[in-house]
């Protein structure tokens, strides 16, 4: 990536810090790369950051249909996967091309899944989709910047970032890279998941971040016969922990079997003729967080008034 580590003329640079200079050549790529950074996200209008201190919460699932469903809104959606070792957003799509460049040779081409929708993922990048992604913190912090600065995201209304689960190097670097990031919690209602959802919200507020609220996923299951609904995984532990927080409890997504049948699919849900459970609570997600968002602007922009 954008190092001195990874230049070609590493090994013959006077300034290079892996020769012992004095880090000149480093600093200007960095001080380079964040002048484009700010250029990109200058043209972005809501950053969400979609995160989970637990695996297994469905939080590329929630990002994906809350991303298809502010597209299906009218919104401009770009989705950025920064879960650099299991990264399963163009699966959820169906993207199977890999990233292209602009004519100009010098930005990646995010994939488009419909012209309200795109997709950049390491996973786009990988010949073998098979194969794993061996990095250490550094690496993955350079790509994950790449991935902002690198990328024709063009004019946008959502840029929703998935991570992967935990609060690590890849959490450290979005927040530091894009500081007006508005978080969004996944969790389950279950006991096991809010445990660690609570270690992710005290990183956040460790961090000084803006969090936009919480959603509970998994939240009971509607019986396709009988419309009654099952408290397979209990109900109304995400609602506690955002009361709990005083954070605003954005909604609750039940289970449903066509969600599941969508991403086999590479459809997502809301995109599905037929109205069900899942597609109404990820539409009315949709609509909470737009809502949430532009509250947020707004209040921050009154206390810099």
């Amino acid at each position: 990536m954008s190092s001195c580590s990874s230049c070609n003329s590493a090994g013959s640079c006077s300034s290079s810090t892996t020769r012992g200079g004095d880090g000149q050549c480093h600093e200007q790529i960095m001080a380079r790369q964040d002048r484009a950074i700010a250029a990109t996200l200058g043209h972005i209008h809501h950053k969400i950051f979609v995160m989970s201190g637990k695996g297994g919460v469905g939080k590329s699932s929630v990002t994906v249909n809350t991303a298809a469903a502010l597209a299906r809104r009218g919104f401009r959606v770009g989705i950025l996967d920064v879960d650099m070792h299991g990264p399963s957003v163009p699966n959820l799509l169906a993207l199977t091309s890999a990233v292209e460049m602009d004519a100009e040779g010098q930005l990646m081409l995010p994939a488009v899944y419909n012209e309200n929708l795109s997709v950049i993922s390491m996973d786009s990048l990988l010949q073998d989709k098979d194969q794993a992604i061996l990095w250490r913190g550094p690496k993955k912090t350079a790509a994950i910047r790449q991935f902002v600065s690198d990328v024709k995201w063009g004019d946008l209304d959502f840029l929703l970032i998935d991570s992967p689960p935990g609060t690590g190097d890849e959490h450290m670097t979005v927040l530091k890279t894009i500081p007006d990031a508005q978080c969004v919690v996944v969790t389950t209602p279950q006991e096991i998941s809010l445990a660690d959802v609570r270690k992710a919200v005290n990183f956040l507020q460790y961090a000084n971040a803006n969090v936009l609220g919480v959603v509970e996923n998994m939240s009971g299951l509607v019986c396709p016969h009988c419309q009654q609904e099952i408290e397979l995984f209990k109900k109304g532990g995400g609602k506690e922990l955002a009361d709990s927080y005083g954070l605003k409890f954005l909604g609750a997504i039940p289970l449903d079997p066509a969600t599941v049948v969508a991403a086999d699919r590479g459809c997502p849900v809301v995109y599905q003729d037929v109205d069900g459970p899942a597609k109404n609570a990820f539409l009315a997600l949709a609509d909470a967080i737009a809502a949430a968002a532009d509250n947020s602007l707004e209040v921050l922009a009154s206390t810099h008034a």
